[in-house]
């Protein structure tokens, strides 16, 4: 027995496996994740991405110039995919790319720079991991075949997410966002990154300048970048030493107006960002109403601010203020599709306003962005207990418990609910 299920599993991987040709190497090789596959498990853990650093950033003019930096160094990559790039919120200095294509830079990261060509120098690295599928080879070492086939199924077919996708969905995002790459990968991303941002007209220095940011704040104040892109001295000489291996074109660029433009853009509403880093911590120690006054002075002084908005919401739902809470919520959503908390906070506010047909519409949203939150299930039942829908309530409070951690103001609650049905969980 033990023969032919090994023979068996065996045939399932042979008949499973893409055969593709490697853009980088030019050679015939095989993947249990085609591309297809791989865009469709990157586009699901992406507003996880987004969501966790804090949304996008509200400007459309700064994620054009991101977008079209980003994509005039692509054309120059072998992987035709879909590239995305996109700035985020967040004050981390982190840059990093998701399966399939998605490139995220945060903010924090974009001030720290000095020119065009570092920023150019970023991208083209990180493109670097894409095209040598860095991404796409964790998932296949780190997920079982058939798991992995299941994902690509679902995502590619438009399918509801299962309960158990969902959880490893969010597992995936979560190792994803946490991926430490080892020195070899970094040498490989980064020699791809050099030859696209020359290929692209851009100074490969950037690149070098960068990492020296980096180096001088290893010791003090070490970037979250730094904990997924090993950096060690021996790194900045090898790619030194490649650059001055290569033939240069003249003219190569170094800086634009345009980069310069943006980044006074950025330092133009940084107050109203660090308005929302306080309010933030006051928030985390209980100081609510203290809180609320941060994130409006935030949000006054960059009235796009949806990362302070959504925090706002949330404390306008505490306080009763339901109507201003919605239309917080709203807002949030209109700047930023991919952010869960906008739909989300959407949900509740319906839910408390008795709309309960708006709630579960808010929600049914929530859940296309992050399937694993438990929160979304458990209004979710309070909608369809309203309602007279038991029958969902229950399936989806069971839902709520199975991805909830316990530690939710609402997890007791759903228990009794269960318990009142008959369902002992």
């Amino acid at each position: 027995m033990r023969v032919r299920a090994l023979i068996s599993a065996l045939f399932i991987f042979i008949v499973s496996c893409t055969q593709v040709v490697d853009p980088l190497t030019g050679k015939k090789t095989f993947t249990v994740l085609p591309p297809e596959e791989e865009i469709a498990i990157g586009n699901s853990v992406f507003p996880q991405a987004i969501t966790e650093y804090e949304g996008i950033y509200p400007d459309k003019e700064v994620q054009e110039y991101v977008k079209e930096l980003g994509n005039s160094i692509a054309k120059h990559t072998p992987r035709k995919l879909p590239y995305e790039f996109v700035l985020v919120n967040s004050k981390i200095l982190n840059a990093f790319a998701l399966p399939g294509g998605k490139i995220v830079i945060t903010r924090g990261l974009v001030l720290m720079l000095d020119s065009e060509s570092e920023l150019a120098g970023v991208l083209a690295h990180e493109l670097g991991h894409v095209n040598a599928r860095h991404y796409a080879r964790y998932l296949e070492k780190m997920l079982g075949l058939s798991i992995l086939l299941q994902i690509g199924a679902l995502l590619i077919n438009d399918r509801d997410t299962t309960a158990r996708i969902a959880l490893q969905l969010a597992s995936i995002g979560a190792s994803l966002l946490a991926l430490k790459f080892s020195r070899d990968q970094e040498r490989e991303a980064d020699k791809y990154g050099v030859v696209f941002a020359v290929k692209a007209g851009y100074d490969p220095h950037g690149l070098i300048e960068t990492f020296k940011k980096f180096k001088k704040m290893e010791k003090d104040y070490p970037p979250e970048w730094l904990s997924t892109h090993p950096l060690p001295d021996t790194r900045i000489r090898e790619v030194s030493k490649l650059i001055s291996s290569m033939k240069l074109p003249p003219n190569l660029k170094k800086d634009s107006p345009q980069f310069q433009r943006i980044k006074e853009k950025l330092l133009a509403t940084k107050k109203s960002y660090d308005l929302y880093y306080e309010g933030r911590k006051l928030y985390k120690e209980g100081l609510k109403d203290e809180a609320l006054k941060k994130f409006e002075e935030a949000i006054k002084l960059f009235p796009n601010n949806q990362i302070a908005m959504s925090y706002a919401s949330a404390i306008y739902l505490e306080h009763g203020k339901y109507k201003r809470a919605l239309e917080y919520a709203k807002r949030v959503s209109d700047l930023d599709p991919y952010l869960l908390w906008g739909w989300y906070l959407q949900g509740i506010a319906y839910f408390k306003l008795k709309k309960y047909k708006e709630s579960i519409r808010a929600l049914n949203e929530a859940k296309k962005r992050i399937p694993s939150y438990a929160g979304i299930y458990y209004y979710l039942g309070r909608d369809y207990e309203e309602l007279g829908d038991v029958k969902k309530a229950v399936e989806n409070y069971k839902l709520a418990l199975k991805f909830a951690s316990g530690r939710e103001p609402w997890y007791e609650d759903a228990k009794r609910r269960l318990q009142r049905y008959g369902v002992i969980f």
